[in-house]
């Protein structure tokens, strides 16, 4: 394997197993051993395990990013676009092994102690609050920043209550708690909520 081929080896193993155990829980061992690369190579593509969590960070969110945006490009009414997110939401809950945010498992193991986490969990979440913000710009919001905020608190709150168990249909709840903020924020062309 090339450079760019064995760091990608590694990376992909590290993220899988950061994601389903936790990144404390893993060690560099497990992940040279899961991986089949030296250590000595290892440290030579991730110098310290910040390094590698770090780049598991960054990969998972333009993976996660890109994934919503590709669901809700398959719309094209504005306000069916905003709604659209909680369908991603739905079918992402559903997938094998799913575990919640990674964002949110990572600051709350490590935020105390990294400062690179926290702010790889304040830029995520920022992205995802620009996105939500341009959706609801599109869809005519008349104050598109609160309509945004307000997403991303039910976008968080569903994710975690999917991961914990707490709420089986949280991305349906969700969803449906959305759409008279929606209703509200983008007034029809009479002026009256649609």
């Amino acid at each position: 394997m090339n450079d760019l081929q064995t760091r990608d080896h590694l990376l992909a193993t590290a993220a899988g197993l950061f994601y389903e155990r936790g990144i404390q829980a893993v060690s560099i061992d497990e992940i040279r051993t899961a991986s089949g690369t030296s250590l000595r190579r290892l440290y030579q593509c991730y110098p310290s395990k910040e390094h590698l969590v770090e780049a598991y960070l960054e990969r998972r969110d333009r993976i996660w990013q890109a994934s919503l945006e590709s669901y809700v490009d398959r719309y094209a009414d504005p306000r069916q676009r905003v709604l659209a997110v909680f369908g991603f939401l739905a079918e992402w809950f559903a997938e094998p092994g799913f575990r919640g945010c990674a964002f949110i498992n990572a600051f709350g193991e490590l935020s105390s102690g990294s400062r690179t986490v926290s702010r790889l969990t304040r830029d995520h979440k920022a992205r995802l609050l620009r996105y939500l913000t341009g959706l609801a710009v599109a869809a005519g919001a008349t104050a598109p920043q609160v309509l945004a905020g307000q997403l991303l608190i039910l976008v968080d709150g569903a994710i975690v209550s999917a991961a914990t168990g707490a709420n089986l249909h949280a991305a349906a709840h969700a969803r449906d708690a959305a759409r008279p903020l929606l209703a509200a924020a983008c007034p029809d062309r009479t002026g009256e909520p649609a």
